[in-house]
């Protein structure tokens, strides 16, 4: 997968969640079928194309590498997810009350995609490198999109103009540790108990 600047993936990621091409649209949609039921590793170009009901020139037309199909299915994804969240937590009065209950609607929404999830479940050692050790796009894009909320709640807030970003690194860092070893002393099975997490350990942050 392509390395891309921080910015570029943020931007890219919120621009829009879907491509103005309707055949590229119907190629996102059967490559995300094709990862989700057997994996990026066993998927080829020739297996998304068909399930497109395109040929493969089209689809390399279009996306040029797998890689780069691998990478815009997961952009739309990571976009789709960025509205959710947003919706979710657009009408709650406070900052403290959106990172709470943000928190618990990343870690359901990510544990429940089929993408995600499936990855995760399906190919561990494929999807773990670009959680972790190869992470740094998209843990930066979300981490500089947290960032963005917290920034414009410290001006509605009255909030300290301090950098927010360290506090943003933190909170996605916990909820990505969550999401990749979910067995822990802390229990966090459902809605009610990552929410109760959320407000002793996360939402403390914003004051720290």
């Amino acid at each position: 997968m392509r390395t891309d600047t921080n910015d570029s993936w943020l931007a890219r990621a919120l621009a829009r969640p879907e491509p103005e091409d309707d055949t590229a649209r119907r190629i996102l949609d059967a490559a995300l079928e094709q990862f989700t039921l057997l994996g990026v590793r066993r998927s080829s170009v020739d297996d998304v194309a068909r399930r497109a009901g395109v040929s493969r020139v089209t689809v390399y037309r279009r996306f040029q590498t797998k890689d780069r199909l691998v990478e815009e299915t997961l952009l739309r994804e990571l976009s789709r997810f960025f509205a959710r969240l947003d919706a979710a937590v657009a009408g709650l009065p406070s900052m403290k009350e959106r990172v709470v209950e943000g928190f618990v609607v990343a870690l359901r929404h990510t544990r429940a995609h089929p993408l995600f999830g499936g990855m995760l479940r399906l190919e561990p050692e494929v999807v773990l490198p670009y959680l972790t050790v190869q992470g740094g796009s998209s843990l930066s894009a979300t981490v500089e999109y947290l960032t963005g909320h917290l920034r414009r709640a410290q001006q509605v807030e009255g909030r300290p103009d301090e950098d927010p970003r360290p506090v943003a690194e933190l909170m996605v860092r916990v909820a990505v540790s969550f999401l990749l070893n979910p067995s822990s002393c802390i229990e966090m099975e459902d809605a009610e108990q990552a929410r109760a997490f959320a407000r002793r350990y996360l939402a403390p942050l914003l004051d720290a």
